[in-house]
């Protein structure tokens, strides 16, 4: 897994914001077609998120075990959504001292990942070596959520859960699981 920086699709100076609601904006506009006629487009926008991978100091990782209203429990990395303005390592150094407790003072980015075409959004992932216990988590009203530490292995073996939410880190890991040079690769950027 290599850091690999894409920006969040954007949208045309002419898109309009036709809907604001709580988390998405839907922009659109007029976009000539490749035959020369016209069609609206339309693209959502919502803030950046960012999502923190956080390693202890015992060569374990710490998992979320996340339910949250209309959802069920999921294992997850602790993250979450952007302020406005904020940048994504505040977001990620915030999001994981708010979910779990914990800070570190080293957080290296791992990848920035657009999910969908169709949303101008952006998915940093974060890497925080040596965390350590700082604080009890400040929970809001709608999150239900739970630590645990777990091994490489573990978190491998949690890769191919239906449950396991953080679908683009699911290949690597379970590449890791039957390739070893992709195992060591993975052990060097998440342990050093």
């Amino acid at each position: 897994m290599t850091p690999e920086l894409e920006k969040a699709p954007l949208l045309p100076a002419h898109a309009k914001q036709v809907f604001k609601g709580v988390i998405f904006e839907v922009h659109q506009w007029e976009q000539e077609l490749f035959d020369g006629s016209f069609k609206t487009f339309e693209k959502l926008r919502r803030n950046d998120s960012s999502v923190v991978i956080p390693v202890l100091s015992n060569g374990k990782l710490l998992i979320a075990e996340d339910e949250q209203p209309g959802r069920p429990l999921v294992y997850t990395f602790p993250g979450g959504e952007g302020e406005t303005g904020e940048d994504p390592e505040t977001t990620a150094r915030r999001e994981l001292l708010e979910e779990t407790g914990y800070t570190a003072d080293t957080f290296t980015l791992l990848r920035s990942s657009v999910p969908s075409s169709k949303i101008a959004w952006t998915i940093h992932t974060f890497v925080a070596k040596d965390c350590r216990r700082v604080a009890d988590p400040v929970l809001d009203g709608g999150e239900r959520i739970t630590t645990r530490e777990v091994t490489l292995d573990e978190l491998v073996a949690l890769a191919d859960d239906p449950r396991f939410q953080n679908r683009d880190l699911q290949i690597p890991l379970i590449k890791a699981r039957y390739d070893t040079e992709v195992r060591a690769s993975l052990e060097k950027l998440l342990f050093g």
